[in-house]
């Protein structure tokens, strides 16, 4: 496989009234094309700036972020992005606020056509009947399903997902792990997911990248071999409890709190 997201060297700093604050470090980061890659690591370590650099928000103060052969030196319109914040527009419909995008990135599709690819990924997350509700009608879970479904109108080639599931109760958000795969499985897209939650990384990533402390650098990188399709029983297997264990204990060494030399 070829790596379609490759982050070489990445160092970033932010500018604060007591001068620099450095973020990223040296940091190193491959995703092959339709992979998965959940990234964890210790509150305000740069996971999200991460993201904002793949999709070309941002650039880096030194290194190089390449995405499909080409160095990103701007926004693309290539890249999806979804938050744990839905930002629905209330004065639009659900099935409008999916086609937002359409109207924003230029992608060949219109009217019917428009209308039909919103729909479509709308019956995939069960949300088909929904889509003349306002977002204020729908439960937390479903605007998300709704935010997801715009992320992907476009079709973009890379998805970004910026905690997407975590001001969601249990249940919700393991119904949506599974939603996950099952869009992925129709609608093939390469994932970076930035989580907290351990048990999310592992049943939704085919690889799970530590970072260590501010500024961040890559500490550890775990891949895993996907069962399809994906069942949530997984995450209740002695396997699935060694990878928690290592996951947690690499968390423990970003935060200070166990020896490095056990990183690797």
């Amino acid at each position: 496989m070829t790596a379609l997201i490759d982050i070489k060297g990445v160092r970033h700093a932010y500018a604060t009234a007591a001068g620099p604050l450095p973020v990223l470090d040296g940091l190193e980061v491959s995703v092959e094309e339709g992979g998965f890659c959940a990234v964890v690591g210790p509150s305000g370590c740069g996971k999200s700036t991460l993201t904002r650099l793949v999709a070309g928000l941002m650039h880096p103060d030194e290194g190089e972020v390449w995405l499909h052969g080409e160095r990103v030196r701007g926004p693309r319109s290539t890249v999806g992005m979804a938050f744990q914040n839905p930002v629905l527009l209330e004065w639009r419909s659900i099935l409008k606020n999916v086609m937002l995008p359409l109207e924003i990135v230029p992608n060949g599709l219109k009217g019917n056509a428009a209308k039909e690819r919103a729909r479509h990924l709308l019956s995939l997350v069960g949300l088909e009947d929904f889509e003349d509700k306002r977002p204020s009608e729908l439960s937390g879970g479903m605007r998300q399903r709704a935010s997801l479904c715009r992320a992907l109108v476009h079709q973009p080639e890379v998805l970004i997902l910026d905690e997407p599931f975590g001001a969601l109760d249990a249940f919700t958000r393991e119904d949506l792990w599974q939603t996950m795969h099952n869009l992925k499985e129709k609608e093939p897209f390469t994932g970076v997911l930035i989580t907290h939650d351990l048990r999310e990384a592992i049943f939704l990533g085919d690889q799970v990248v530590v970072l260590s402390g501010r500024p961040a650098r890559t500490q550890y990188v775990m891949n895993i071999a996907r069962s399809v399709p994906a069942d949530l029983e997984e995450l209740y297997t002695a396997e699935a409890a060694e990878r928690l264990n290592i996951l947690r204990h690499q968390i423990e060494i970003a935060q200070g709190r166990a020896p490095q030399e056990a990183a690797q």
